[in-house]
């Protein structure tokens, strides 16, 4: 599973999360639109551009990076493709702010001396998700996000509580629909073997009425699969769950993110990938 991948699918469908980490996040933070840029001569793909309303006072840019494997060269690549962009957009912002997610302090480089003045700025903020403190004393936005990096056995148990939560109190952050579909979206990546009915089961809620399944049966297939698995058919089950896969992979594409990052992402290969977006 890759976890960083999840991350961009989150903050595309709700860029507000970001904000939930930022010690000072704009004023304008709800109105910020999450991209996926191209920048050339070099090419670098950015996978994290939070860019602001264009009536907000300060047009101050956000680059977002979540990392969930070691990379020595994360702090070189990190501030190229930033700086980079911002030198192929100079009259489009007039501040910048760097957000360095990593799942903990043991996926830092080796050596980071080179960046120290750009890390121990007031404009760069890393954070480590396994140091955030428990889930059920963050705000809820953070909770989603801790939520990757739960084994299976934990995430079940903090999904149907994070449920419970948004269900029961007033949030006012996010919408209520946002944050569920969120929290489905992680279960479908996190457990791609199980059923609809499993997941169901396993977080108590109906995923016939979340964005994520949603967006599946818009490509009227679904009826097809529920057949399979009502029958108990066990390979019925199986060409449901690959059919699934194949229906998310134009959403996902359509997030920015690359073929082989949405094959890695749902175990396919990009021929199956590069057939399904077609």
């Amino acid at each position: 599973m890759r976890r960083d991948a999840i991350f961009y699918t989150i903050f595309k469908r709700v860029p507000g999360l970001l904000f939930e980490l930022v010690e000072q996040p704009p004023a304008e933070a709800a109105n910020y639109r999450f991209e996926s840029v191209e920048v050339k001569e070099p090419t670098f793909r950015i996978d994290g551009v939070f860019l602001p309303p264009p009536d907000a006072t300060s047009q101050m840019i956000f680059f977002a990076e979540v990392q969930f494997q070691k990379d020595e060269l994360l702090y070189h690549r990190f501030f190229s493709e930033s700086m980079l962009y911002m030198y192929r957009n100079p009259s489009l912002y007039d501040d910048w702010y760097g957000v360095i997610i990593l799942q903990s302090r043991s996926l830092e480089p080796e050596n980071t001396t080179i960046h120290r003045s750009l890390l121990n700025s007031s404009q760069v903020q890393r954070i480590y998700l396994d140091e955030l403190g428990s889930p059920d004393e963050q705000r809820v936005g953070i909770s989603l996000m801790q939520l990757t990096i739960a084994s299976e056995t934990e995430m079940m148990e903090q999904a149907k509580h994070l449920i419970e939560r948004v269900q029961q109190e007033q949030i006012s952050v996010l919408a209520k629909k946002d944050i569920i579909d969120v929290i489905t979206t992680i279960a479908v990546y996190k457990f791609a073997n199980l059923s609809r009915e499993e997941v169901e089961a396993m977080l108590e809620v109906k995923l016939e009425e979340t964005r994520v399944y949603r967006e599946a049966k818009q490509e009227g297939r679904e009826e097809g699969r529920e057949e399979g698995r009502e029958e108990g058919r066990e390979e019925g089950r199986e060409e449901g769950r690959k059919e699934l896969k194949l229906e998310l992979v134009p959403q996902i594409l359509a997030h920015g993110m690359s073929m082989e990052n949405v094959a890695q992402l749902l175990n396919l290969t990009i021929e199956q990938v590069r057939l399904a977006s077609e």
